[in-house]
């Protein structure tokens, strides 16, 4: 059977295994994002490094574009060994949370991922979702309480926020830089009441956007 790299095959319980050769540049790419448009449900990508995971992920993006497109989402690997004595970067583990919080409404899309990220053992899906803050304006919130629940959940209280994993207490402001998230919000409190969350930016501070609800 011949196979075109613009249709590839669809996967099957009947279909042998299929093995592409001389699959130059990009070509990979091409057939992987090809497959995915006309898949129904999620693909799974494993590849050897992360290295060859970064390639793939940026030509895949290109090929897939942008309209009605399928999502494409990276697990990335710790790139730390067991018995090292620091943590991972925090722009790591900010991803591999936004992974897991988006794998179980995935529908189609591909996921990538190295080898040896696939051979290791995450924590139970209801482990990662009961530790899910939802806020909102109106909402009551103490300060104290609510930067406890962070300090345990791993955050660290600085003065000023500027990477993942951070927050400030500064009166009635709140400043968070979640895990998963592309930007920092900072939360506006009238006494004990959440009065506005907006977006802003860990550079100049400034805040961009209001939004109507904070899930983290």
């Amino acid at each position: 059977m011949k196979n075109d790299l613009f249709q590839p095959p669809l996967p099957s319980k009947n279909r042998p295994a299929l093995r592409y050769a001389h699959l130059y540049g990009s070509a990979d790419a091409l057939v992987l994002a090809n497959l995915a448009r006309r898949h129904s449900g999620p693909v799974v990508i494993v590849g050897e490094d992360m290295t060859g995971i970064h390639r793939l992920e940026e030509a895949l993006a290109f090929y897939l574009g942008e309209d009605d497109a399928p999502p494409l989402l990276a697990f990335p690997d710790w790139e730390t060994l067991p018995y090292d004595v620091f943590s991972p970067y925090q722009d790591i583990v900010s991803q591999r949370l936004e992974t897991l919080h988006r794998l179980p409404a995935l529908q189609r899309g591909l996921l990538l991922l190295p080898v040896a990220t696939l051979m290791q053992r995450l924590a139970p899906r209801d482990y990662l979702s009961g530790r899910v803050f939802d806020l909102k304006p109106g909402d009551r919130l103490d300060p104290q309480a609510f930067g406890e629940r962070l300090t345990a959940a791993g955050y660290r209280h600085v003065p000023q926020v500027n990477e993942h994993g951070e927050f400030a207490i500064r009166g009635a402001l709140i400043d968070l830089y979640p895990m998963g998230s592309e930007l920092p919000y900072r939360i506006d409190l009238f006494d004990d009441e959440i009065e506005s969350i907006r977006t802003f930016d860990p550079q100049s501070q400034l805040t961009i956007d209001r939004t109507e609800a904070l899930r983290l």
